[in-house]
C-alpha cells in the first residue's frame, strides 16, 4: 500500500487537481491500493483551502484529511501526516504540481530496487535567479550544519518505507527538520532526477521569515556551535598553557623581561578553559532542551476519513 503525504497551504485551486493526476498515474501503474493523507496547515484562506480538502474526503473514502488548528510549518504538517500514514511506502509531494504526479514512476523503481529512502531532485529548476541562488545557499548551509552527504540531492518528493517513517515520527520536538530525521534513521538513501514542472497557481509562500525558522529547526539538529566553541577553546587553552610555560621558565632562568606576556598567557589559558566550558555546557543543554521540550509538534483541530475522536 502507498500513502500520499501532502501538507497544504493556499492550495485550494490546486489540491484537487493535484489528487485526481496522482490517482490517474496510479491507475496507470496498475497499483490500485494507496490512501492520500492531506494536511490544511492553517491556511489563511477564509476556509477555501479546507473547503477543497473537505469536497474530496467526501468524494474518495481514501483521502484522509487533517486540520491543524495553527499553522505549524510544512515539515510539521507533513510529520502530522505521518502520523496518519498506513502504508507500506510513503510518498511526499507539494500541492502545487510542481512535484508532478508523472515522476512518480521514477521514484516507485528506484526504491523497488531496495533502498529506504529515494529523493528525487531536479536537475533543471524553473525558477528566478535569485530562487536558484536561494536553493544553492541552502543546499551549501544545511549540508555543513548537519553533515549531509555531498551526493545527496533532495527535494520536496520523496518515498519511504514504513520502517523510516516509523522511526521517525517518534521523535516528538517542535522543531523539525525533514532531512535531519530523514538522516538520523537511515543511510540507505538514493536519489533520481526528476523533471521540475511550473508552479500552476500563484508563487512561493515562503517567506523570509519562514525561512529564518527552518534554519532555525536546522540548527537545533546541529551540534556545529558547540563544536566551533570546544575547537577554540582546546586551541586557546593549549596555546596558553604553552606560552605561559614558555615564559615562565625564560623568567625564572634568566633576566628576561616578559612579565607581562606571561600574564597574557595565563589569561588566554584562563579564557580558553572558559570557552571550553561554555561548549561542553551549550551541548548539555542542546541535550535537555531536545529531551523536555513539551510544545506541541502539531495540533489536530478535526480529521476526515480517520478513526479517531475528531473523525467527521
Amino acid at each position: 500500500m502507498y500513502s500520499i503525504v501532502i501538507p497544504c497551504y493556499k492550495s485550494s485551486q490546486t489540491i484537487q487537481k493535484v489528487v485526481e493526476l496522482t490517482i490517474e498515474q496510479f491507475n496507470n501503474m496498475n497499483i490500485h491500493d494507496f490512501e492520500f493523507i492531506l494536511a490544511n496547515d492553517c491556511s489563511p484562506d477564509d476556509g477555501k483551502t479546507l473547503s477543497a480538502l473537505k469536497i474530496l474526503a467526501e468524494k474518495y473514502q481514501f483521502v484522509k484529511v487533517i486540520n491543524l488548528g495553527k499553522n505549524m510549518g510544512q515539515h510539521n504538517a507533513i510529520m502530522a501526516c505521518l502520523n496518519y500514514a498506513s502504508g507500506d511506502f510513503i510518498i511526499g509531494m507539494d500541492d502545487d504540481l510542481q512535484t508532478d504526479p508523472s515522476q512518480l514512476p521514477l521514484l516507485i523503481d528506484k526504491i523497488n530496487e531496495g533502498y529506504d529512502l529515494v529523493y528525487g531532485y531536479y536537475q533543471n529548476k524553473r525558477e528566478s535567479l535569485f530562487r536558484r541562488i536561494g536553493s544553492r545557499l541552502n543546499y551549501t548551509t544545511v549540508r555543513m550544519l548537519i553533515g549531509k552527504p555531498k551526493w545527496i540531492k533532495t527535494s520536496s518528493f520523496w518515498i519511504i518505507r514504513k520502517y523510516v517513517k516509523d522511526c521517525i515520527i517518534k521523535y516528538r520536538s517542535s522543531s523539525v527538520h525533514l532531512q535531519c530525521v530523514f538522516l538520523r534513521a537511515t543511510d540507505n538513501i538514493a536519489c533520481v532526477p526528476i523533471e521540475h514542472f511550473e508552479r500552476a497557481i500563484g508563487q512561493s509562500t515562503y517567506t523570509f521569515k519562514k525561512l529564518v525558522k527552518v534554519y532555525s529547526s536546522i540548527l537545533s539538529y546541529s551540534d556545529i556551535l558547540s563544536r566551533i566553541m570546544i575547537t577554540m577553546g582546546t586551541i586557546l587553552t593549549v596555546l596558553g598553557f604553552t606560552f605561559s610555560l614558555v615564559f615562565t621558565i625564560f623568567l625564572t632562568s634568566s633576566n628576561f623581561e616578559c612579565s607581562h606576556k606571561l600574564i597574557f598567557s595565563y589569561i588566554t589559558f584562563l579564557f580558553g578553559i572558559i570557552q571550553l566550558s561554555i561548549g561542553f555546557l551549550e551541548k548539555k543543554i542542546e541535550y535537555i532542551s531536545e529531551k523536555t521540550s513539551d510544545k506541541p509538534q502539531y495540533i489536530v483541530k478535526e480529521t476526515w476519513n480517520i478513526e479517531d475522536g475528531n473523525s467527521k
